[in-house]
């Protein structure tokens, strides 16, 4: 079908006469004629009755007028679309876990905005399962999240790409008036508090298989406080409730200036890789993940 067509049948419906609509699209009478039989023959049915220059719509053409003329303009949108693509002024859809959303994607979206400045983002936070189901749908282009060293990597098939950002940390931390309970020895007693995480969310899964203390109710006597958001840990960590499993990106600035202390030397930590995936049908997604990676 030309694309012309429809533009043809719209003139018509508004001048209701071919010659008037032939000269609104400056070709002749006749030409114009047989563009709107050509329609007629793809559509295969005929869409006016012709009567001494004067025409008559048909009732499926007028019902139809708000759909073809939507439909036009979205096939002129597409082909503007397609024809001035740029990866570097598309928006990319994330799936994305809360924790690597406030301690990497700022780092990940200043660097991809350096690169190009046209770039726009759309997250869509989640829990890992929730973002996995999301860029499965194909309602995300890339996924973002954490992965314990020590789990099974995730497999996709072959039209995933996979990279790595970085490497991070969960470590254990306290705050507030819990600063002055930690000993020389970066040890703190039993007996204190732990916001953790359920034993059925990601992190909280990865730190029962390494066993690491005050992480969940299973592993702490005095477990005050259960969540599954890292940024709520901090907070809570932070007035000095209890201590806390985040990972070490998000609470950096904390540490350096002493308002949390890290037991990470008495208690361990926990090796996260901070992964990306992408579909290799999504062209910004693929640019991001090749500038990510390097």
């Amino acid at each position: 079908m030309d694309l012309r067509w429809l533009d043809d049948v719209l003139v018509l419906l508004e001048e209701r006469n071919l010659t008037r609509a032939a000269e609104r699209r400056n070709v002749t009478q006749p030409a114009f004629s047989r563009r709107i039989r050509a329609f007629e023959d793809w559509l295969g049915s005929p869409i006016i009755s012709r009567e001494s220059n004067r025409i008559t719509a048909s009732p499926a053409l007028t019902s139809n007028e708000e759909e073809i003329r939507a439909l036009a303009v979205r096939l002129k949108e597409l082909r503007i679309k397609v024809a001035s693509y740029e990866p570097s002024r598309s928006t990319v859809t994330i799936a994305a876990q809360h924790a690597p959303v406030q301690s990497v994607f700022p780092d990940l979206a200043l660097r991809a905005k350096t690169a190009f400045p046209g770039l726009n983002f759309r997250l869509r936070v989640g829990n890992l399962d929730d973002c996995v189901s999301r860029f499965l749908r194909s309602d995300a282009e890339m996924l973002l999240c954490y992965e314990a060293q020590t789990a099974r990597q995730m497999e996709f098939g072959a039209n995933v790409e996979r990279a790595l950002w970085s490497t991070d940390f969960l470590i254990p931390i306290v705050g507030g008036s819990l600063r002055y309970a930690v000993r020389s020895n970066a040890t703190i007693p039993d007996d204190t508090p732990a916001i953790a995480y359920p034993p059925d969310s990601y992190f909280g899964e990865a730190l029962r298989r390494a066993n690491c203390p005050f992480a969940s109710s299973e592993l702490n006597s005095s477990t005050i406080c259960m969540t599954a958001f890292s940024s709520g840990i901090l907070e809570l960590v932070s007035k000095g409730l209890g201590v806390g499993w985040v990972p070490f990106s998000m609470a950096h600035r904390e540490l350096e200036t002493g308002t949390l202390v890290s037991l990470a030397a008495s208690l361990g930590k926990v090796p996260l890789n901070v992964a990306l995936y992408a579909d290799k049908g999504s062209e910004a997604g693929v640019a991001m993940l090749r500038l990510w990676e390097a």
